[in-house]
Parts: C-alpha cells; structure tokens; sequence
C-alpha cells in the first residue's frame, strides 16, 4: 500500500497479545478494509465474507484470501461456512468476520446494525472479540454506486481492546453484539466529530 501512496496509522487502545485467537470484527467500508486488515494482524488469520464477492473479477482480486465464502440467502452453505469457523478457531487461527455483513452503500459511510454470526461463535467457543475501526478507506478506494476511483491517503485504524466472553453463553450473543456495537460506534463518532 506503501507504494501507491496509501499509509496506515494505527492507534491500540490496549496492548493486543497476538498469541491469542480472536473473532476480529471491523467496521467495512471499502475494498481496501481486507488489505488494512492484513498490515494490522500479526497472527494467522482467516476471512469469512460473502460468496458472491468471489465472482466479481475486480472484487475477487482484493477477496481472494477469504478462506470462508457463504451465500448469504443458503442455510446450507452458512452451516458449512459455521463448521469451517470452528475449524479454524479450534486451530488457534484468528477469524475476521465483518459484523455489518456489507460494505456501506452510503457515503459518508455509517456504521450499520451488526448481524450475530461472529457473537454466536464468540460466545459458544469463549473466544474473545476484537473491535476494529476503520476510518478514511472509503475516502481513499470508493466505489458509490456511480464512480470508482482512489487517491493517497492515509487510513486511521483504531483497535478497541478485546472484550472476553468466557463468563458469556448463548443467552449473552444480543448483549455482546449490542455492547461491541456501542463501543465501535463511540469510536466511530469521536474520529468523525474531530
């Protein structure tokens, strides 16, 4: 990203120990999330996004590493993508699921309702959820439905600490979604009042 003149500046609320496994849940914005995503992350980690992605030719260059497609409207295909997850999990590999399932279609992007994919497997396998808030991606590669195109830039990156849900069961996944939600969001408004 370096040499298209596009810099990453992260910011860590908490010291992260990547020896750990987590569901890593960042906000979407842009393409570019996936390649913020692998500068940030020092430990082994999968993708799990949406099938579809895989069959666009331009998309499929920046989501070639997802190691988990699901189709979306497929029980099938989400219980497979599941058992896939906890594969990996149970690997020790770390997991970025995308909470908001999509990228924004607005512009100036929000930050959207989360669906509860990644809080269902946090709390059935006490894995711990790392917030991640992406902020200016869509400002440097947009794509708003009318115009492509990209500019340098840098791309602000702030990595929430990591909430525990070991003392949490099936009964916690809204709880955890809504308490992850309020603090990206608190995040994602500070950065944008500045």
């Amino acid at each position: 990203m370096y040499a298209v003149g596009i810099r990453v500046q992260v910011n860590f609320e908490t010291p992260v120990d990547w020896t750990q496994t987590y569901i890593i849940c960042p906000n979407h914005t842009s393409f570019l999330d996936i390649s913020v995503l692998t500068f940030l992350c020092k430990t082994p980690f999968s993708f799990m996004g949406k099938e579809e992605l895989l069959e666009n030719p331009i998309a499929r260059i920046f989501f070639e590493t997802i190691d988990i497609p699901v189709k979306r409207d497929s029980k099938i295909s989400s219980f497979k993508a599941y058992k896939k997850a906890l594969e990996i999990l149970h690997d020790r590999k770390s997991l970025v699921i995308f909470p908001e399932g999509k990228i924004d279609d607005n512009y100036p992007p929000v930050l959207h309702p989360f669906k509860p994919g990644a809080f269902r497997l946090a709390t059935d396998y006490n894995i711990a959820i790392l917030p991640v808030v992406i902020q200016d991606a869509w400002k440097i590669l947009w794509d708003d439905g009318k115009k492509f195109g990209s500019q340098p830039g840098v791309i602000h990156v702030n990595v929430l600490a990591p909430i525990e849900t070991k003392a949490l069961g099936k009964d916690n996944v809204m709880q955890l979604e809504r308490e992850v939600y309020n603090k990206m969001k608190d995040s994602w408004d500070l950065y944008n009042k500045s």
